[in-house]
C-alpha cells in the first residue's frame, strides 16, 4: 500500500548515466510492463551487452534515440510500499536548461548525477545553482559509474566533499544534502545495497528517497486563488481556480485584486460538491455574497493578508532564449492567470554560478544566464515575493511576437541569499 507523494527532478550532464538510473529505478521497483522489459532485454542482447541497457526504458522519443540525449522533460511515475513518486526526468545538454528549470520548479527533491571519473562539472554547478535559486528543499548527489573506478572509496569521497562544499556555499544546509555512491548500470546502491562498497554505510538511493521529508516551500501568506474561469448560470456565479496558498471556508472575508473589492465567501464548491474547507492544491469554485466584477486573471486573497499591488519590482530571472536580454526589452509577463505588458528597464546583476559571485550591471543576459533585473508592468499586479509564496511569487516572461517562453522568474532578490551579497 502506497502512502505519500514525493515530486522528484533528476538532472546531470550528458552521459552521466541519468537515463540508465531512471530506468534502473523503474526496473527494480517493477514499475514497467513485462513486454517493455522483454524488448529491452532483446535489444541489449542483440547489441552484445553484458547488462540490459535500461536507458532504453526511458529514451522513448525517436529524436532522443537519434541524438543519444534526452531533449524534453518526461514525467515518470513509480511507487513502493512506502511512497509514490512523480519523477521529472530533465535533459542534460546545456542548451536545454529551460527544461531543468521547468522540472525543478515544482520538485520536493532533486537527484543530481555525476560520473565518478569526471567529478563535479560545470553543468553540475549550474544545475545546483538552479536548484538553489528555485528553493528546491533537498538535494541528493548520485556519484554514478563507480564500477569504472573499481568502487574506489577515495574517488567517491573526493567528489562528495567538493559537491557538499559547493552546495553549502549556495545556502543548502548539511541536512538537506545527501550523497550516494552507485553504479546505475549494475544496480549497486540504487535499490539494492551493494557488497562492492563495504566502506559505505548510508542508505541506497531509493531507501533515502522513501524517507526524505523535505522542508515546506514558502507559502505562509494566507489565501491565494488565481481566478481561471467565471462560472455563470441564471442565478449562479462562481469563480473557479486552484487554491495556490492558504485555505478558504464559507464566511471568510476576501478581497479581489487588482480592483480591491471586498466580499465574503458563501460557498466553497469542489468537483465532489460543497465543502467546509479547501486547502492549497485543491480546485475550487467560490461564490461570494456580493455581485462583483470578477474576471479571469484576478486574484482572490485573504482580506487580512493582502499582497502588495506593484507596477515595478526587482526580480530574479533565468533567461531561456537564444536572443540575449538587454535593457529596454519589451515582453509579456504571465503571473498566475493574468498576462500583461512588461518592460525591462535595467539589468542589475548577472550570477556567475561557477564562482558564486554577482557581476554588476551586465550589458545583457545570454542563454541560460541567471540574473537580477528590474521590471515595469503595464498593470499593477498583486505580487508576493518568491520566498514568501512560490505560487504567487513566480512568473514567466513571454515573447509578444511568437508567444514562446523567454524566462522563468521570481519576484524578489533570491540571488543575494545564494551569494551572500547584501
Amino acid at each position: 500500500m502506497t502512502s505519500d507523494l514525493l515530486r522528484l527532478v533528476t538532472a546531470g550532464s550528458v552521459d552521466d548515466g541519468k537515463s540508465t538510473l531512471v530506468g534502473r529505478l523503474l526496473y527494480d521497483t517493477k514499475s514497467v510492463l513485462s513486454d517493455q522489459i522483454d524488448a529491452v532485454l532483446r535489444s541489449s542482447e542483440e547489441r552484445g551487452l553484458d547488462n540490459p541497457d535500461l536507458s532504453l526504458l526511458v529514451d522513448g522519443l525517436r529524436a532522443e534515440r537519434e541524438q543519444g540525449i534526452t531533449i524534453d522533460v518526461a514525467y515518470r511515475y513509480f511507487a513502493t510500499a512506502k511512497r509514490t513518486f512523480v519523477l521529472a526526468d530533465t535533459p542534460g545538454h546545456v542548451h536545454y536548461l529551460r527544461n531543468t528549470v521547468t522540472g525543478a520548479s515544482t520538485a520536493d527533491h532533486a537527484v543530481l548525477l555525476t560520473d565518478a571519473r569526471k567529478g563535479v562539472l560545470e553543468q553540475t554547478r549550474r544545475h545546483l545553482a538552479v536548484m538553489a535559486m528555485l528553493g528546491v528543499p533537498g538535494i541528493t548527489l548520485a556519484v554514478n559509474k563507480l564500477d569504472l573506478v573499481d568502487f574506489d572509496q577515495a574517488t567517491y569521497e573526493s567528489v562528495r566533499d567538493e559537491f557538499v562544499s559547493h552546495a553549502e556555499s549556495l545556502g543548502f544546509r548539511s541536512d538537506q544534502i545527501t550523497t550516494v555512491p552507485m553504479s546505475a548500470l549494475a544496480g549497486d546502491n540504487v535499490v539494492s545495497r551493494s557488497d562492492r562498497t563495504p566502506w559505505y554505510d548510508g542508505p541506497t538511493l531509493l531507501e533515502h528517497l522513501e524517507t526524505v521529508r523535505p522542508d515546506e516551500r514558502g507559502c505562509d501568506v494566507g489565501l491565494r486563488v488565481p481566478v481561471q474561469y467565471v462560472l455563470r448560470d441564471t442565478d449562479y456565479r462562481a469563480y473557479a481556480g486552484q487554491v495556490a496558498a492558504g485555505s478558504v471556508r464559507p464566511g471568510d472575508e476576501v478581497v479581489v485584486l487588482p480592483a480591491g473589492a471586498r466580499s465574503t465567501v458563501t460557498e466553497v464548491g469542489t468537483p465532489d460538491g460543497p465543502v467546509d474547507e479547501a486547502t492549497a492544491g485543491q480546485p475550487v469554485a467560490l461564490t461570494l455574497a456580493d455581485d462583483l466584477p470578477v474576471s479571469r486573471g484576478d486574484l482572490i486573497a485573504a482580506a487580512d493578508r493582502v499582497p502588495e499591488l506593484a507596477a515595478e519590482v526587482t526580480a530574479t530571472v533565468c533567461w531561456l532564449a537564444e536572443e540575449p536580454l538587454r535593457p529596454g526589452a519589451r515582453v509579456l509577463l504571465k503571473h498566475g492567470t493574468r498576462v500583461t505588458k512588461c518592460r525591462v528597464p535595467s539589468l542589475n546583476a548577472r550570477f556567475d554560478e561557477q564562482q558564486l559571485v554577482l557581476e554588476r550591471d551586465p550589458e545583457c543576459l545570454e542563454l541560460n544566464d541567471i540574473g537580477q533585473v528590474r521590471l515595469e508592468v503595464a498593470d499593477a499586479l498583486p505580487f508576493d515575493t518568491y520566498t514568501d509564496c512560490v505560487a504567487t511569487g513566480a512568473f514567466l516572461l513571454i515573447n509578444p511576437d511568437g508567444g514562446d517562453t523567454l524566462a522563468a522568474g521570481q519576484v524578489g532578490d533570491t540571488l543575494s541569499a545564494v551569494t551572500g551579497d547584501g
